[in-house]
């Protein structure tokens, strides 16, 4: 569109200060989401760029060589379910929340360099057993690549005492 290389716009975007996209889509989702509750947002996989807390979130990991089996160049299942399971575990609006069940299914098999969009959405909430049903929905593009169906365990008022025991208030 402009008529110059891709090196020439990194170059003058390094000049002016503007980082690359991944990182201003990193820097907007941290001031425009609820902040993550339930686990530091260092553990949930992938980069989480919308969250609504008890609602829904969004996230986005991409399939880099440390995920794929080294033959085939297909990500290991259990990458694909962390991302999903991180996110529906963050999605809740407790202190400590924990993964009770999941119902999950690959549709198709991801490979590297794809990137993963990871769509969550808080369906229920009990407050008699203080289970929420969280589902997730993971594409590549516009593409289906993975949906699960998590319950998780909502824990609120708990504190660790000094033996590491978990004392419910």
């Amino acid at each position: 569109m402009f008529g110059v290389s891709i090196q020439t716009v990194r170059l003058d975007r390094m000049e002016l200060g503007i980082p690359e996209l991944r990182e201003r889509i990193k820097l907007m989702a941290e001031h425009s989401y609820d902040q993550v509750r339930s686990l530091p947002l260092h553990e949930v996989i992938g980069d989480v760029i919308d969250l609504q807390l008890d609602k829904s979130g969004i996230s986005l990991f991409e399939i880099r060589e440390e995920h794929v089996f080294s033959r085939t160049s297909i990500a290991r299942g259990h990458h694909i379910f962390a991302q999903a399971n991180s996110l529906a575990v963050a999605v809740i609006n407790e202190e400590v929340a924990l993964t009770a069940s999941a119902d999950i299914r690959f549709i198709r098999s991801v490979k590297l360099g794809e990137k993963c969009v990871a769509k969550a959405y808080v369906r229920s909430i009990s407050g008699e057993n203080g289970k929420a049903k969280v589902e997730v929905f993971t594409y590549v593009g516009e593409e289906l690549v993975f949906q699960g169906n998590f319950a998780v365990y909502r824990t609120p008022n708990v504190e660790k005492g000094g033996d590491g025991s978990a004392n419910r208030h």
